[in-house]
Protein backbone atom coordinates (compact mmCIF):
# COMPACT_ATOMS: atom_id res chain seq x y z
CA UNK A 1 0.00 0.00 0.00
CA UNK A 2 1.42 3.59 -0.58
CA UNK A 3 -0.02 6.55 0.27
CA UNK A 4 0.81 10.21 -1.87
CA UNK A 5 -0.47 13.62 0.06
CA UNK A 6 -0.29 16.87 -1.14
CA UNK A 7 -2.25 19.95 -1.33
CA UNK A 8 -0.59 21.60 1.72
CA UNK A 9 0.48 25.19 1.80
CA UNK A 10 0.78 28.36 3.95
CA UNK A 11 -2.24 30.45 4.11
CA UNK A 12 -3.70 32.94 6.53
CA UNK A 13 -5.73 32.07 9.71
CA UNK A 14 -9.51 31.62 8.76
CA UNK A 15 -8.62 30.26 5.02
CA UNK A 16 -9.59 26.64 3.55
CA UNK A 17 -7.25 24.51 2.16
CA UNK A 18 -7.98 20.52 1.09
CA UNK A 19 -5.52 18.04 1.92
CA UNK A 20 -5.93 14.94 -0.44
CA UNK A 21 -4.65 11.49 -0.60
CA UNK A 22 -4.05 8.98 -3.23
CA UNK A 23 -3.92 5.45 -2.39
CA UNK A 24 -2.56 2.44 -4.04
CA UNK A 25 -2.75 -1.44 -3.45
CA UNK A 26 -5.83 -0.83 -1.34
CA UNK A 27 -9.54 0.31 -2.26
CA UNK A 28 -10.22 3.19 -0.08
CA UNK A 29 -13.98 1.65 0.46
CA UNK A 30 -12.08 -1.72 2.39
CA UNK A 31 -10.08 -0.27 4.53
CA UNK A 32 -9.80 2.23 7.65
CA UNK A 33 -7.89 5.40 6.20
CA UNK A 34 -7.06 8.25 8.37
CA UNK A 35 -5.31 11.84 8.88
CA UNK A 36 -3.38 12.54 11.76
CA UNK A 37 -0.79 15.82 12.01
CA UNK A 38 2.45 16.40 13.88
CA UNK A 39 2.83 20.39 14.83
CA UNK A 40 6.66 21.83 16.06
CA UNK A 41 7.61 20.06 18.96
CA UNK A 42 4.69 18.76 19.50
CA UNK A 43 3.59 15.30 19.63
CA UNK A 44 1.96 13.81 16.67
CA UNK A 45 -1.97 13.72 16.94
CA UNK A 46 -5.40 12.19 15.47
CA UNK A 47 -7.26 14.57 13.51
CA UNK A 48 -9.72 12.35 11.45
CA UNK A 49 -10.59 8.96 10.57
CA UNK A 50 -12.84 7.51 8.24
CA UNK A 51 -14.19 3.41 9.30
CA UNK A 52 -18.05 4.01 7.96
CA UNK A 53 -18.96 7.22 9.27
CA UNK A 54 -16.06 9.68 9.87
CA UNK A 55 -14.85 10.97 13.48
CA UNK A 56 -13.04 13.59 14.48
CA UNK A 57 -10.61 15.00 17.01
CA UNK A 58 -12.40 17.66 19.43
CA UNK A 59 -9.85 20.65 17.92
CA UNK A 60 -10.95 19.94 14.40
CA UNK A 61 -14.88 19.14 14.83
CA UNK A 62 -16.85 21.58 12.97
CA UNK A 63 -14.27 22.67 10.71
CA UNK A 64 -12.62 20.03 9.03
CA UNK A 65 -14.60 17.19 6.91
CA UNK A 66 -13.20 13.87 5.70
CA UNK A 67 -14.41 12.34 2.83
CA UNK A 68 -13.28 9.91 0.09
CA UNK A 69 -13.49 9.12 -3.60
CA UNK A 70 -14.02 5.92 -4.69
CA UNK A 71 -13.48 6.43 -8.17
CA UNK A 72 -10.31 8.17 -7.71
CA UNK A 73 -9.55 5.90 -4.22
CA UNK A 74 -8.50 9.04 -3.10
CA UNK A 75 -9.47 10.73 0.26
CA UNK A 76 -9.45 14.38 1.10
CA UNK A 77 -9.01 16.54 4.50
CA UNK A 78 -11.44 19.73 3.77
CA UNK A 79 -9.92 22.21 6.47
CA UNK A 80 -12.22 25.36 6.73
CA UNK A 81 -11.74 28.20 9.40
CA UNK A 82 -8.20 27.27 9.85
CA UNK A 83 -5.83 28.62 12.51
CA UNK A 84 -2.27 28.81 13.77
CA UNK A 85 -2.46 25.91 16.11
CA UNK A 86 -3.49 24.13 12.85
CA UNK A 87 0.14 24.40 11.62
CA UNK A 88 1.07 20.79 11.13
CA UNK A 89 2.50 17.98 9.36
CA UNK A 90 -0.60 16.33 8.09
CA UNK A 91 -0.24 12.28 7.81
CA UNK A 92 -2.50 10.39 5.60
CA UNK A 93 -2.56 6.84 6.91
CA UNK A 94 -4.01 3.14 6.34
CA UNK A 95 -4.74 0.29 8.55
CA UNK A 96 -7.56 -2.63 7.21
CA UNK A 97 -9.16 -3.98 10.31
CA UNK A 98 -8.44 -1.04 12.87
CA UNK A 99 -11.31 -1.18 14.92
CA UNK A 100 -14.06 1.56 16.09
CA UNK A 101 -11.99 1.80 19.56
CA UNK A 102 -8.20 2.27 18.44
CA UNK A 103 -9.08 4.57 15.12
CA UNK A 104 -7.39 7.65 17.17
CA UNK A 105 -4.22 5.58 17.93
CA UNK A 106 -1.56 6.30 15.72
CA UNK A 107 0.37 2.44 16.31
CA UNK A 108 -2.94 1.06 14.80
CA UNK A 109 -1.92 2.03 11.33
CA UNK A 110 0.15 0.02 9.09
CA UNK A 111 1.30 2.74 6.58
CA UNK A 112 2.16 5.76 6.80
CA UNK A 113 2.39 8.70 4.03
CA UNK A 114 4.76 11.24 3.48
CA UNK A 115 3.76 14.08 4.80
CA UNK A 116 2.33 17.22 3.91
CA UNK A 117 3.33 20.98 5.50
CA UNK A 118 0.30 23.05 6.04
CA UNK A 119 1.41 26.32 7.78
CA UNK A 120 -1.21 28.86 8.91
CA UNK A 121 -0.06 32.81 9.64
CA UNK A 122 -2.05 35.13 11.94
Amino acid sequence: VQLQAFGGGLVQAGDSLRLSCAVSGRAVSRTVMAWFRQAPGKEREFVAAIKGNPSYADSVKGRFTMSRDLAKNTVYLQMNSLKPEDTAIYYCVEGSGVIQGRLREEAAYYHWGQGTLVTVSS
